[in-house]
């Protein structure tokens, strides 16, 4: 599954990394890799949170780029 996620660099250069489609759903690294491994970690963790507790799954978001001439 994909899963869109934003990341942002703190004043304190640390790198955070948020889930929208998954309330919470937050992590962090020192650096921009290993914020993208945290967030996996906490995404997987999340899914599994919910199949224990029976709830469903919020699908990915899915995204388009729609090109425009002006």
């Amino acid at each position: 599954m994909r899963y869109r996620i934003f990341i942002e660099q703190d004043e304190d250069e640390v790198f955070i990394v948020e889930c929208p489609t998954l309330p919470g759903c937050i992590s962090q690294g020192k650096t921009r890799i290993e914020a993208l491994d945290n967030i996996r970690d906490a995404i997987r963790g999340y899914i599994e949170s919910l199949n224990k507790h029976n709830e469903p799954i919020p699908p990915p978001i899915e995204e388009e780029i729609v090109e425009i001439a002006i």
